[in-house]
């Protein structure tokens, strides 16, 4: 786990930094992918403490910010929202439960690029690849999506049964693709 601290408007403090590596770790026994969190600690007025933290692991991003008089009491509210938000995610992940006997076969082509000069009788197939996909909702997509770390996913809805692409825009939001019938 990597975890990097940084202070803003007050000197570093080994203790601190000692402090919210520990506390952090505890959310180490819910992620087994590599992980990576970034703590902004800072003093606004002279009183006000405070810790924001963001968490990033295989697909997720997940973001914490306290704000109190204490700077210990500030790191322990960061980790424990941070804490049930990575559980709230594990659980999410864990209901998902494929359905089953509703699947469908998909076959992926991957075609050679010299195929598509002037001259060539038809495109040449370089590999070829079935895969079945099974229904879910555009949010389980989404997610499978993240967590597969693709730009793209064909998925069959589980609403309509109907063959749909949910993609990652260039702005960093989604995209939905879904058939129309004639």
């Amino acid at each position: 786990m990597q975890i990097s601290v940084t202070f803003r408007h007050m000197d570093a403090s080994d203790a601190v930094r000692t402090y919210i590596e520990e506390k952090l770790t505890r959310i180490k026994k819910y992620l087994d992918e590599p992980i990576d969190a970034q703590a902004v600690v800072g003093v606004a007025k002279k009183i006000r403490h405070r810790v924001e933290v963001t968490l990033q692991a295989k697909g997720i991003t997940i973001k914490g910010s306290d704000e109190t008089n204490d700077m210990y009491a500030a790191v322990d509210a960061v980790v424990d929202k941070i804490e049930r938000q990575v559980k709230r995610y594990k659980e999410k992940i864990k209901r998902h439960k494929p359905m089953s006997g509703r699947e469908r076969q998909v076959q992926k082509t991957v075609l050679a690029p010299e195929s598509f000069e002037e001259g060539q009788e038809g495109p040449v197939i370089i590999r070829q690849a079935s895969f079945s996909i099974k229904p879910m909702s555009v949010d389980e997509a989404v997610m499978q999506m993240d967590l597969l770390h693709k730009d793209f996913l064909v998925f069959s809805d589980d609403r309509s049964e109907e063959i749909s692409v949910v993609y990652r825009r260039s702005d960093g939001n989604y995209g939905l693709i879904v058939p129309q019938a004639k």
